[in-house]
Order: C-alpha cells, then sequence, then structure tokens
C-alpha cells in the first residue's frame, strides 16, 4: 500500500538539493566513512540511489590488514573502534569495488589516509584518473592508527600541507574531515581552508579507551580508539557552529546522528549536508529514516529550500 503523502514527498526533492564544492547531491544525507563499507554491504537494506551521496571506507596505498583485535566495544550512548583502517588498497579498491557503484545513480566520495604527506599527493593522483570518484574526503583525523592519522589533524600547519599535496594531485572535489582533539577547532579549518580545500566533513571521532575490570586490562586490542554515536553529538554541534561562523566552506557534519531531528540541528548549526555513521550499525535503514524525516520537515515548517536552513540558528 502506498503511503497517501508519498507525492507531496517526491515533490520535496527539489527542495532538497544541496552543493559539497562541486559535488552536486540531490538532498543532504551521506554515509560516513567506515560505517557503510563499500556500498554494496548495504545494498540489501536501503536503495542506495536515495542517498545524497556514499562516502566510502578509508582507502590507502598499500592493503592494510587493521588494528589487533578486540577492535569494537559499546560504551553508554556510542561505541569505541580501533579498526585501524583497514582496507584493499587503492588499487583493487579501483579494480574489484568501485566497478560495482557505476549502477548507482550518487556521487561516490573516496575517504583517503596516508603515513605521509607524500601519500596523499599519490592516493589523489590515482584517484583523479579514475571516473565514478566525485571528490575526496582527506582523512586526517583518524584517532586509532599509530603513523600519521591525528597528527596531521592537530597540527593546523601539517594539515593545510596535506591539503595542498591532495590540491596539487586532482581537480576532483576536495573535502577535509577535521579532528575534534583539538584545542581549536577553528584554527586549523583557517589552515586548510586557505590552503585550498573545497569543503569540509567534522567530526571525526573523540579519542578514548574501556578498561575490563574484571581482567584490569583495556579492552581494545589497540588500547585507544574513537568513540563514536550520540554521546559525541554535543560536541560535534558546538563544532560545526564554531567553524560555520569562522570559513565560508561547505560543511558535511556528522556524529551521533540518529534521528531526522539531529541532521536539522547539524544543518541550522551550519552544515550543508550530513552524515549518518554509528546509527548504521543499529539500523541498516537508518539514512533512509533520516531521509524520510528531513522530507517530513520541510513539509511541515513550509521550507521552500533546505539551503535556507543551513546556519539559520546563527540568524
Amino acid at each position: 500500500m502506498i503511503p497517501q503523502n508519498v507525492g507531496v514527498i517526491n515533490e520535496t526533492k527539489s527542495k532538497l538539493a544541496v552543493k559539497i564544492g562541486g559535488i552536486a547531491m540531490k538532498n543532504p544525507v551521506a554515509t560516513a566513512s567506515g560505517t557503510f563499507g563499500f556500498g554494496s554491504e548495504y545494498a540489501p537494506y536501503i536503495d542506495l540511489n536515495q542517498l545524497g551521496a556514499l562516502v566510502v571506507k578509508g582507502i590507502t596505498l598499500q592493503p592494510r590488514a587493521g588494528n589487533p583485535t578486540p577492535r569494537l566495544v559499546e560504551t553508554a550512548a556510542g561505541v569505541l573502534n580501533s579498526i585501524g583502517l583497514q582496507n584493499p588498497g587503492v588499487e583493487r579498491f579501483i579494480g574489484e569495488l568501485l566497478p560495482g557503484l557505476a549502477c548507482f545513480d550518487l556521487p561516490v566520495i573516496v575517504n583517503i589516509a596516508g603515513d605521509t604527506v607524500q601519500d596523499y599527493g599519490r592516493l589523489a593522483a590515482r584517484l583523479d584518473r579514475v571516473s565514478g570518484v566525485a571528490g575526496l574526503e582527506v582523512n586526517i583525523s583518524c584517532p586509532n592508527v599509530k603513523k600519521g592519522g591525528m597528527q596531521f589533524g592537530s597540527d593546523p600547519d601539517m594539515a593545510a600541507e596535506v591539503t595542498r599535496a591532495v590540491k596539487a594531485g586532482t581537480d576532483k572535489t576536495v573535502i577535509v574531515k577535521l579532528s575534534p582533539n583539538v584545542t581549536s577547532i577553528e584554527a586549523v579549518a583557517e589552515k586548510v581552508a586557505s590552503a585550498g580545500a573545497d569543503a569540509l566533513s567534522m567530526i571525526n571521532t573523540l579519542l578514548g579507551m574501556a578498561i575490563d575490570v574484571k581482567s584490569r586490562r583495556p579492552v581494545l586490542g589497540n588500547v585507544l580508539g574513537g568513540l563514536s554515536g550520540p554521546a559525541v553529538k554535543p560536541v560535534a554541534v558546538r563544532a560545526v557552529w564554531q567553524v560555520y561562523r569562522e570559513t565560508g566552506l561547505p560543511i558535511i557534519g556528522m556524529g551521533g546522528i540518529i534521528t531526522a531531528e539531529d541532521a536539522i540541528e547539524f544543518i541550522l548549526a551550519g552544515a550543508t549536508a550530513i552524515a549518518v555513521g554509528t546509527a548504521n550499525f543499529v539500523n541498516p535503514q537508518a539514512t533512509m529514516d533520516v531521509l524520510s524525516g528531513i522530507k517530513q520537515y520541510i513539509i511541515e515548517n513550509d521550507v521552500q529550500d533546505i539551503n535556507e536552513l543551513v546556519g539559520a540558528a546563527h540568524r
């Protein structure tokens, strides 16, 4: 049975279109890297064509096995993860995984990570020659890898250096993913903006750990991990609010988004688009539920264009 308001909701499509750099999105709902695999894993559960954008799992130059297990532990209102950027490497991604996404009508954004500045530049140049990639999300903020990782995102000058290397290697949209584990996220944002970033995504996970009181040992095999889920949402909203005021760049907001109300909160704080992450582990249809709720919000509040809401809380 088709819901009576389905026609009305479909009419909101033009009201939901947003743009992140050179990437046109049919709606503001994307997936957060590391929580949605390479897309095909969720295809049995949702229609990927309905997404605004697909951000795939982090890719490095060479394959990575990731961190020792255990890699995941549930916490109050969230999870700690220490996956360690396990991935098949850029060549296998291009040859085996990316072609499977060609049948879907949505922009694919590839999250890239490296141990050195040169790694980022090489990844950008390699992916620049590949069709089917709309943009690059530059991961300078992963808190659970020993090389590179968070150190690039915690030093504004180093963050800018990575950004310049990526920009030099590609004409695709460059989105820099910022870390909350810094003294001033605005300072990092300003530096990467001046280095040529087209957009920002924020936030990555918060550094944390858990200890098993019975064994008296750290729970995670890597000891430290990244905290995500509803527990981090107030931190993420604050970060988006602050950075929106300091830069003119479009922002993909993320961090604990479970409902459409969460997503709208990020947009009002200054995010042009949002990404659903940890919620996908709990509910494989979370992205569709958030999208449906945003559509309903648009109708109920007579919003003519979702872009009217971007940063509206500042006004």
